[in-house]
């Protein structure tokens, strides 16, 4: 373990992978930083794929990404990637979709979604963006061979926070943002998995500094929490974190949510999650969330797509959406004419 007091510095986390990486200096007005280049999956191989499908008609951020399995003509179950970079960078097609695209052979069919990032416009730009295409996709399920009886949203770092905020399937109009608007169709989700996302920010150095493990100062660029926010500390993060009186954005119809993270993670303290999993556990009792800590895991690590871990999240995956189609079959039955 780190000693507390000694400093981090770039070489304690220069080796992260992915897109995610937080290391290089920025020219403090939020986004990627100076010289930042996304790494880039490969999708030429498959065979069955709709590119840069506009959602909304806001920004040209406002795309999504569909794969359909090379077999089959569905409906297929539906996994949506929401990319993570700090709200202020992060590609829709970014090198996290050469592991999840490996759900295909799973059967499922898989949605990666760009949204709009810091730079462009702060919270909660990225939240309604994402609850939109959520609603685009159920919309047009019949049309893209997806089954919107079972659908779960997944993310890593500022994705693993999206993700989480959709698995909370809280109704229109009553998320921030969405007071005046005039919304049509459903975007809640069956389930969802958050991998190493942070659900507080204004306690996360002070969870740093207690772990002598993590990077401590979260509002240095790219991640600075005005530029995200729009003020210094102002997202209510708390609220996904179940804190104080915001806890009422939990709903007894929250799907069931898979959280992964990284005990010796440098960018979001482990107990981003552990305090998250509890509030879940307090407002909903046992059996709505799977908590599974990666001892030995830094944040975006390979151990997240190893095979073992894999095999953790598609048979998640596969019993959630076993239950959901064991229930619509027997909603059917009850009532043919549905």
């Amino acid at each position: 373990m780190k000693p507390e007091n000694k400093p981090f510095g770039v070489e304690d986390y220069a080796d992260l992978g992915g897109s995610l990486r937080f290391d290089a200096p920025g020219d403090g007005a939020g986004g990627p930083p100076a010289g930042f280049q996304v790494k880039m999956a490969d999708i030429s191989w498959v065979k069955r794929k709709y590119l840069d499908i506009p959602y909304a008609n806001q920004s040209p951020a406002q795309r999504l990404d569909l794969y359909l399995p090379e077999e089959g003509e569905g409906p297929f179950p539906l996994v949506v990637h929401i990319h993570g970079g700090g709200f202020g960078m992060g590609d829709k097609r970014d090198d996290h979709m050469d592991t999840y695209l490996k759900g295909l052979a799973h059967g499922y069919a898989i949605v990666s979604v760009e949204y709009r990032l810091s730079g462009e416009a702060i919270f909660s730009a990225a939240v309604l963006d994402c609850r939109e295409a959520f609603r685009f996709l159920r919309k047009h399920a019949a049309e893209y061979s997806i089954d919107p009886d079972r659908i779960c949203a997944l993310g890593g770092s500022a994705g693993g926070n999206l993700a989480a905020i959709m698995g909370m399937n809280i109704p229109n109009g009553q998320f921030p943002g969405e007071e005046e608007l005039t919304l049509e169709g459903d975007c809640s989700v069956q389930a969802a998995v958050d991998q190493f996302g942070p659900m507080d920010v204004c306690t996360m150095d002070d969870q740093a500094r207690a772990n002598g493990v993590s990077f401590v100062d979260h509002d240095t660029p790219p991640v600075r929490r005005e530029q995200l926010h729009g003020r210094r500390a102002a997202y209510p993060v708390r609220r996904v974190a179940g804190q104080g009186q915001s806890c009422h954005l939990y709903q007894r119809q929250d799907g069931p949510m898979l959280v992964e993270h990284g005990c010796v993670d440098k960018l979001v303290p482990f107990m981003q999650s552990v305090n998250f999993v509890n509030a879940i556990y307090q407002k909903l009792g046992q059996g709505r969330v799977e908590f599974v800590p990666l001892p030995n895991a830094d944040h975006e690590d390979k151990e997240y797509s190893s095979e073992w871990n894999m095999n953790v999240l598609w048979t998640w995956l596969d019993k959630i959406c076993k239950l959901c189609y064991d229930k619509k079959k027997e909603t059917v039955m009850k009532n043919p004419s549905t």
